[in-house]
């Protein structure tokens, strides 16, 4: 069963423990910036096994060494947590 549509408080508070994310509707977006292209690629790889383990995949806006992410749960017409969790396990891998 996928997570529903988490409220604005909810929003704010989750929002506020991550760095470098911004809240655009009902989406959260950060670009990540990597010395070389094959480093983003890397990333990108171990991104992609994160989002499968979780069945929850990210939009991923590839720009020579920077990479923008978009999460937002569209089954849920909004944010959920699983929005969160998928931001924080690409935190760590960048």
């Amino acid at each position: 069963m996928r997570p529903g549509k988490l409220d604005e408080g909810e929003i704010e508070y989750a929002l506020s423990s991550l760095k470098g994310w911004t809240r655009n509707g009902t989406s959260i977006t950060r670009t990540f910036a990597f010395k070389k292209f094959l480093d983003g690629i890397a990333w990108v790889d171990k991104v992609a096994l994160a989002a499968e383990r979780l069945d929850h995949h990210p939009d991923l806006d590839i720009r020579y060494n920077k990479i923008a992410a978009t999460l937002s749960t569209h089954s849920a017409g909004g944010l959920t947590k699983l929005d969160f969790e998928l931001a924080r396990e690409m935190d760590a891998l960048g």
